[in-house]
């Protein structure tokens, strides 16, 4: 038996409570330390920021330099988005990083940036790793499926959901939801927001053998034909209630995989895109692949509602990969470096 690996939970949110109590839980990790960015939780135990029912004697600190003198094997780290700053300093300290937080390759971040983090790995002997549900599992899966085929053609992933149940109105306001469709530069605002999509469009067809030209985006707006109060946000008659984009690549004029989203919030947009309630994956070739994910509640689900298990969904593929990002060599790693990321058998 080897020593359990020394974990740090960066953030406590929608995904960081959902990987703080998976770490928690596995004989082969050690909680050591809990990153607050709120004043509420700092000095609370990590037990009562997850509910988790015994108290673990870690306390939520916001001092960065005393989870840094910890020298933790990993940190798990999922705020929304992410800062170079934090990812730098620990990176820089020897800490590997495994993150939710819209990273798959960097190649969203300026030149600049990914070359800071880059210097880091270096420099601290780490490692950095993104992933989620989408983008990462889904990517997984369409990779995967890709090993089926003699001829690759294209591939399409498909996030084909109602999103009102992801209550975070930041986000869904910049992903257009509630802004008028004739809003000034909306659909490059939404490329922008959503631009880890174009990460993981680059990062398949470069495991598929060919490197991209061009990426592009191209978006559809669905206006709201009534009002829907969602509790955590509303939307208006006439606003976006539906957004569906993809992130195209390109090799000349083929275009070789499509990474989007249907997403739709609330009960009145028309004309509605009939929507597949999961990732919808296809690898077109010889032969065709298609297969449509859905994240379904176990038997002994008590939570209200099914908001919870979409944030397990993405947290997991992310904490679950730490003992393998701890082994991989210093740098930046994708789900194209890795063996397959898998969970553990409960006992």
């Amino acid at each position: 038996m080897t020593a359990p690996l020394s974990v740090v939970q960066w953030t406590t949110g929608n995904i960081g409570r959902r990987s703080l109590h998976a770490i928690i839980g596995r004989a082969d990790m050690e909680l050591v330390g809990v990153y607050a960015h709120g004043a509420d939780k700092v000095g609370k135990d990590a037990a009562d920021l997850c509910g988790w029912p015994q108290p673990t004697g870690v306390l939520a600190t916001n001092d960065v330099a005393s989870l840094l003198a910890l020298q933790p094997d990993a940190c798990c780290y999922n705020p929304l988005w992410p800062s170079i700053d934090e990812l730098v300093a620990l990176l820089e300290a020897g800490v590997n990083v495994c993150t939710s937080a819209a990273w798959i390759t960097g190649g969203k971040q300026n030149e600049a940036d990914r070359a800071r983090i880059l210097d880091a790995c270096e420099r601290g002997g780490s490692t950095i790793f993104g992933s989620g549900a989408h983008p990462g599992m889904t990517n997984l899966v369409a990779m995967a499926l890709s090993g089926s085929c003699e001829r690759v053609d294209s591939v399409v992933i498909t996030e084909s959901v109602d999103c009102s149940t992801y209550e975070s109105a930041e986000t869904q306001t910049a992903m257009g939801f509630s802004q008028s469709p004739d809003t000034p530069g909306l659909a490059d605002a939404v490329r922008r927001e959503s631009e880890v999509f174009a990460e993981s469009a680059a990062m398949m067809a470069s495991a598929m053998g060919v490197e991209l030209d061009e990426m592009t985006f191209d978006v559809e707006f669905t206006a709201a034909t009534g009002d829907s109060d969602l509790g955590f946000m509303t939307i208006p008659e006439g606003t976006v209630g539906g957004v569906m984009g993809y992130h195209r690549g390109w090799v000349g004029d083929r275009n070789v995989v499509s990474v989007g989203f249907n997403w739709v919030m609330g009960a009145h947009t028309e004309p509605s895109k009939p929507l597949a309630h999961g990732h919808v994956i296809q690898v077109f070739g010889l032969p065709n692949m298609r297969t449509v994910l859905h994240c379904l509640p176990p038997a002994d689900w008590t939570e209200p509602g099914f908001m919870g298990l979409g944030m397990i969904y993405t947290a997991m593929p992310v904490t679950n990969a730490v003992p393998y990002v701890v082994a991989a060599p210093p740098g930046i790693v994708t789900l194209a470096d890795l063996p397959p990321v898998t969970g553990r058998i409960s006992p």
